[in-house]
């Protein structure tokens, strides 16, 4: 791999290396280091793979968690500063799996043309196994690997990285509330544990006028694909159309989401608490605000000693969709802040029931 190749991969993944051999490494295969010699990609490879789950752990903390210090109404004369996050442990984990997944890995490797750089021997050559999700999956990883050492363990700099080739918040963007692929998706594996059954066919054809009570289409010439959809224990097959695999997939999820919309079948706000609880209930109460179910908490103290001169503290929720506070009184702040919040919980919880 000559100086021109290793630069264009360095302008491709957004890092400049100190030790380019490093590099190509990173893109040597096995079976071209048994042939020719020298050393191959997998331990660079097993080093990327620890270095990516750590850095995307780092962005879902930074994108979607918040101390409460950061809130509007944040009282700085708190003596506690805890740290909430807009998704359950659940929902990070699923988020991460998606960004580290195979599938995905080898996604960003086409969008970056980077498989065409590997350096192969004859049998994997032969076999064109620059084409294979796993090998472009390992060839991420190894480039994260070689990142890390040439850094030196940098965080920074293998964040950087990463953010460049991984593309992220492309990924977050896409889990917008209008997303119904997402939202059908979420609504099965909350359900039935499992991603929904979703069918595309294997080319498009001539659809135009077709009609039905879950599908409609002009007359027309175009090619459609032909997506169909079904929700184990619905009891209807939905059938999207699109002239490309991934519009067809849209559209049959609208379809289903508007059905389960229409007949009260999606999750209500108490489905979203699993556990609603004291210990937890002013981050609860955060994190239904931030899923846009109402206003951000806001939280009032006063301070009053009793006849022994020990405190008392009165805290006062509240919420400004709702015409009520929730308050509770302790010698300690932070638990008359938890009790209040807990009480407004389950006032919320019973208003939207």
């Amino acid at each position: 791999m000559d100086n021109k190749k290793l630069q264009s991969i360095q302008n491709q993944i957004g890092y400049e290396f100190k030790n380019p051999d490093l590099l190509r490494q990173a893109f040597v295969r096995r079976s071209y280091a048994k042939e020719n010699g020298g050393e191959d990609n997998e331990v660079l490879e097993f080093i990327g793979d620890k270095a990516l789950d750590i850095i995307v752990v780092k962005i879902l903390t930074e994108r979607f968690g918040f101390y409460t210090s950061e809130c509007d109404d944040y009282d700085k004369n708190e003596d506690f500063n805890e740290f909430c996050c807009e998704y359950s442990e659940g929902e990070l984990t699923e988020i991460k799996k998606q960004l580290v997944q195979k599938k995905n890995l080898a996604h960003r490797v086409d969008r970056l043309g980077l498989a065409g750089y590997l350096i192969m021997g004859k049998g994997d050559t032969d076999n064109h196994i620059e084409n294979e999700d796993s090998v472009k999956e390992d060839l991420f990883e190894a480039i994260i690997g070689a990142v890390t050492l040439d850094s030196k363990w940098n965080w920074d700099k293998i964040q950087n990285a990463i953010e460049y080739m991984l593309e992220p918040d492309t990924y977050f963007s896409d889990r917008k509330a209008d997303n119904y692929t997402e939202l059908i998706r979420a609504w099965s594996l909350r359900k039935y544990g499992e991603e929904p059954r979703i069918y595309v066919d294997d080319s498009p054809h001539y659809v135009g006028g077709l009609s039905g009570p879950n599908f409609s289409l002009p007359q027309s010439d175009k090619l459609y694909y032909r997506c169909a959809l079904r929700l184990r224990d619905i009891g209807i097959e939905f059938n999207g159309y699109g002239i490309s695999k991934n519009e067809a997939r849209k559209d049959v999820c609208k379809k289903a989401y508007k059905h389960l919309k229409n007949n009260k079948l999606l999750p209500t706000i108490q489905d979203e608490i699993e556990n609603p609880n004291k210990a937890e209930a002013i981050n609860q109460l955060e994190i239904l605000a931030r899923r846009g179910y109402f206003s951000i908490p806001t939280y009032d103290f006063k301070q009053k000693y009793d006849r022994d001169g020990n405190p008392i503290w009165k805290c006062e929720c509240h919420i400004k969709e709702y015409n009520t506070y929730r308050h509770a009184k302790s010698s300690s702040k932070k638990d008359a802040k938890k009790s209040a919040a807990f009480k407004m919980l389950e006032y919320v919880l019973r208003e939207e029931e």
